[in-house]
């Protein structure tokens, strides 16, 4: 028999490895989520299936559809849109209070994880696709340690949440901008280490408008 403490691994770690599949389109929009499918796949139970589809449906990765159970949210231009601009806002804010308050162990776990996030580009644009779900993660790693000086756990968890909405549109299209959105990350590195607010608000603002422009068109092309 399994105890509920393990009961709650098997469970946490299944959540984990679904929401993977839906941000990085594996379970693809509008699709329909068949219990005894998903049960097979991810080895669970149907109960804690529906727990965690529940719990993903609260996170706005998966609809519920009454009695006819569930389904991975749709996507769309506008709500790409809305996601993109929440996340300025999230971000933005956090970049103030982060370049306010950081200190050198926060510069120094800023350099890193650009150097990493650059390593990973370059294989990118040398055409090494095989690297982009740890170019993706190393992208979410470089913007969270620009904010990780910002001292507020709910700010980064809010963050994490949206920046999981975003890539998902971005691993649908597998938009990936070469050196353009590398060289944003530089001078995002350079205003954090100047602790230059207002570029680094600049910069994040092309950044960020500039990578939904590139998912959309990436999306409406024949």
């Amino acid at each position: 028999m399994t105890n509920p403490a393990d009961q709650d691994t098997i469970g946490d770690s299944a959540y984990r490895c679904i929401r993977k599949d839906i941000i990085f389109g594996e379970l693809k929009p509008n699709e329909k989520l068949r219990l005894e499918r998903l049960r097979k796949r991810y080895n669970v139970s149907v109960t804690t299936l529906r727990e965690i589809l529940n719990r993903l449906t609260s996170d706005g990765l998966v609809v519920a559809e009454g009695q006819r159970g569930f389904e991975v949210a749709s996507v769309s231009d506008e709500n790409l849109w809305e996601i993109a601009e929440l996340r300025l806002l999230v971000e933005s804010h956090g970049i103030t209070q982060a370049f306010e308050k950081g200190d050198i162990d926060w510069e120094s776990q800023v350099v890193a994880a650009h150097h990493k996030l650059r390593r990973l580009e370059d294989r990118m644009i040398a055409g090494d696709t095989s690297v982009r779900e740890d170019w993706k993660r190393a992208d979410w790693g470089f913007h969270r340690a620009l904010i990780a000086g910002c001292g507020s756990a709910t700010m980064l968890e809010l963050h994490s949440q949206i920046f999981d909405k975003y890539l998902r549109y971005q691993m649908l299209t597998l938009a990936f901008r070469g050196e353009k959105a590398a060289r944003d990350h530089g001078q995002l590195l350079e205003a954090a280490l100047a602790r230059d607010v207002e570029k680094a608000k600049e910069v994040l603002d092309v950044h960020l408008l500039g990578g939904v422009e590139y998912i959309i068109d990436s999306r409406n092309q024949p």
